[in-house]
Parts: C-alpha cells; structure tokens; sequence
C-alpha cells in the first residue's frame, strides 16, 4: 500500500467516523475502487485509524471527558458518574459480539461490496426517519443505554454508520439531539482503546507477515490523516446534528448505496 492510498483512507475514516455515512463502509469501497486487498490493509490498519478518530473525539470533548473523570472521583451518584454507568451499559452487547464473533466479523471486513451497499441504503432510512421528527429534550436511561449499545453491536457490520445509526435510534427515542450526538461519539471510546490493546497484544503473532517499513510508514501517514480530518469531522457533525440536517447524509448514504450496487454489476 503507497502513501498515497493510506493518506486517502486516512481522510475517508476520518471524515465517516463521524459524519453519519459507514466509516467501515466507506473503507472497504475505498479499498475495492483503489484496488488494495486485506493482505496490504488488514485489522491492524483500520484499527490504527480508528484509534486516531477516537483521539479525536477526546481532543474535541476533553472538556467533558474531564468532567466526566472529576466527577467518578468524587465517589457520588451524580450526573458524571451516572452518564458513566451509562457508556459502561452500553459497551456490553458490543464487548459479547467482539468476543464470540470475531472470526466471523473478520470476514465481512473483505469486499463485501453487496453487504456494505445495502447496509448504507439502511442508514439512510434510519437518518431520513429521525430527521423528520421535531427536536425533543429527553433524557438518557439504562434501558435506553442497552438499546443504543445493541444499535452500535450491530453496527460493527460495513455499511451501517456507527454514528448515525446510534444518534438517530437514540432521537426516535425522544433523546435531546445534541446529547444524543455527545453519547453516541464517547460511548465508543472505551471499545476502540480495548481493541487497540489487543490489536497490539497481538501484533508479536503477525509481524512477519505485515511488518515493512513502506507498510509501517502507511500506518503512521494513514494515522495523521485520520486523526486531523477525524477533528474537523467531529465539530461539523455537531453542529449538522443541532441544526437539523441528517436528511442530507440519508440521501447520500442511498446515492453511495446504489452506485456500490451499479458497480457491482458493471
């Protein structure tokens, strides 16, 4: 893989970890059109660049992640503590399906460009539904919690925003916009660090088979690129979510989905 390409899907993680359109799906059609196969951008890479968007979301929410740990250290059932109980809940359906389904998520991460077409024509309903409701101020619950965490499970499949998909369950559930966008960014954290963790665990086990110099340089360029289109994404995103403007990527979302189909036919 050139620097070139790994710049390239740097940007595209970057930019559609947060914008509500398949990080994952975007990836894996980058990779088909660009003509980079597993062997060249494995686990190991989309990992590396959803590490960099995670750094995004802190450096973009430090403020509230500060809250958040200042507010368990004061050993309190308060709002910081609660908000934390939440993401803890929510992490659950996600840490059971990473844990007993990994060899068969592995597989849907390999051109699957029917799933990942079909998945996007799907986020596009999700986004077009909730965008069409008037903005309500409802609060978070556990039970709301577990629901977006089985959301954000499935949504591991290529083709089914994470973001998107999480924010407007959790808006068809009457939950205030902007802290449906602010949960849905920080419930994610804890999962992409514990998959980091074990992607480097593991890397002893695959060294021989990915470890170059050319491939190490991809990583880092690939990193940087995701990591600053990571940070522009994520404040724009913000302001889409409090302005009412998810219609706009349900339509992209069905445009991307239906060219994926035309290419799979041509």
């Amino acid at each position: 893989m050139s620097i070139w390409e790994s710049i390239v899907l740097g940007i595209i993680q970057g930019l559609t970890e947060f914008l509500p359109v398949s990080s994952s799906g975007h990836i894996e059609l980058g990779k088909a059109i660009i003509g980079i196969d597993e062997s060249e951008a494995g686990l190991l890479f989309t990992v590396t660049l959803h590490f960099a968007t995670a750094l995004s979301t802190m450096i973009v929410f430090r403020k509230d992640i500060l809250e958040l740990i200042k507010g368990i250290f004061k050993f309190k059932w308060n709002n910081e503590t609660k908000f934390t109980f939440f993401i803890i809940i929510s992490m659950l359906p996600a840490v059971l399906v990473g844990l007993f389904f990994k060899d068969q998520i592995d597989k849907f991460f390999s051109g699957h460009i029917l799933l990942v077409s079909l998945m996007l024509i799907l986020t596009g309903i999700l986004l077009f539904l909730s965008d069409k409701l008037s903005s309500k101020d409802g609060l978070m619950s556990s039970g709301n919690a577990l629901l977006l965490g089985i959301i954000q499970a499935i949504a591991i499949l290529p083709g089914i925003s994470r973001s998107g998909s999480t924010i407007a369950v959790a808006v068809l559930l009457g939950i205030n916009r902007e802290r449906a966008a602010r949960f849905s960014f920080l419930m994610v954290l804890p999962l992409i660090f514990g998959a980091m963790a074990k992607e480097i665990m593991d890397f002893s086990a695959m060294e021989s088979s990915v470890s170059s110099s050319s491939f190490d340089m991809a990583v880092i360029v690939g990193f940087i690129a995701a990591l600053f289109s990571g940070i522009f994404a994520c404040k724009w995103m913000i302001s889409i979510v409090k302005r009412s403007r998810l219609a706009y990527f349900a339509y992209y979302c069905w445009l991307v989905g239906i060219i994926g189909l035309i290419y799979l036919l041509i």
